[in-house]
């Protein structure tokens, strides 16, 4: 069984027996097992207050075709980081005919992909910082050379910062590598940007009010998202009207060039001269107590209930094929 994409299918629910029963996906594999766990039990308590049929789904627990073979009629994945929001499950839920919410195999693969989304956000008009893939030690020198100091040194396909070093120090460049490259084989260094960081919530192609976030911390790493009561967020982000309209179509136009589809999130630094530049594209943000979508959606007035049930209604454009009901 395989599942057609057809926009002409999202549409608003008007009850929750349309969307039948409904698997939620958290915890998995990944280095950031504890944060979906988190997000899908809020996602699962916001379900069932608003009467939708929901179960908690774990695939490291469960296999995927108990999915099809269980009855459900569609999946909100709440999975963070590989494994969940790569393309891997989307695609496994695809052979399975099993509906699901946000973005399908391509945008959720080159969204983890964090060097690839530069490139195709680039050659949309979208600036990203410098950055420079890092095979070993022989490209420090060059990477050195190109970007200068302080640089931030990534994996590759990882969110919320895990496995992110600031680098401030040429001597520190191999510690910071060694890091990134215990988490993954793919590592890149990117210039260090210093000026404001600003998030953009995206859902149903619409862009919603963007987020400042403050942190007195080296940057936004792991501990200022989850676990610092320090971390400030500012929504209204404090932009002009001008300022915030053009870094939502920024992170509209990013969204479309990697293929991500229903809801996500953009991340930008400004440089000096107040230019966005694009960071990375989330299409499974977290949807935790802290988490920045939720914030972004109660400043234009969607309360966290709706904004589940609105992200569920992303599977409406995925029906098993051939089928002549609802997907």
């Amino acid at each position: 069984m395989r599942l057609a994409h057809d926009p002409a299918w999202m549409r608003r629910a008007v009850s929750s027996a349309e969307f039948g029963r409904v698997a939620v996906l958290a915890g998995g594999d990944s280095s950031e097992r504890a944060i979906s766990l988190l997000s899908g039990a809020a996602v699962l308590e916001a379900l069932k207050r608003r009467g939708v049929a929901a179960e908690a789904f774990d695939p490291r627990e469960r296999s995927l075709p108990e999915l099809a073979r269980g009855g459900f009629d569609r999946v909100w994945i709440a999975l963070h980081g590989p494994g969940g929001e790569d393309g891997t499950v989307q695609g496994a839920l695809e052979y399975l005919g099993v509906p699901y919410t946000g973005s399908g195999v391509m945008g959720s693969a080159i969204g983890m992909d964090k060097l690839r989304t530069k490139r195709l956000a680039k050659a949309v008009g979208v600036a990203t910082p410098a950055a420079l893939e890092l095979t070993g030690p022989q490209d420090f020198e060059l990477a050195l050379e190109r970007l200068g100091l302080p640089l931030a040194v990534k994996p590759g396909s990882q969110g919320s910062s895990v496995g992110m070093s600031k680098v401030t120090r040429a001597e520190e460049l191999p510690g910071a590598y060694a890091a990134a490259r215990a988490i993954e084989r793919s590592v890149f260094a990117e210039s260090w940007i210093s000026g404001g960081e600003y998030t953009v919530a995206l859902l149903s192609g619409a862009a919603l009010p963007s987020i400042r976030i403050e942190t007195p911390r080296a940057f936004y790493d792991y501990e200022a998202k989850y676990h610092r009561d320090d971390t400030r967020y500012l929504c209204p982000s404090g932009l002009s009207e001008p300022a915030e309209r053009h870094l939502g179509s920024l992170a509209l136009a990013a969204f479309e060039a990697i293929g991500a589809e229903g809801w996500g999130r953009a991340d930008f630094m400004m440089d000096p001269a107040g230019r966005p530049l694009l960071l990375e594209v989330n299409t499974v943000p977290g949807m935790t107590g802290h988490s920045l979508v939720p914030m972004a959606a109660r400043a234009a007035g969607i309360d966290f209930e709706e904004l589940v049930w609105r992200v569920l209604e992303t599977s409406f454009v995925r029906r098993a094929a051939g089928r002549g009901g609802a997907g």
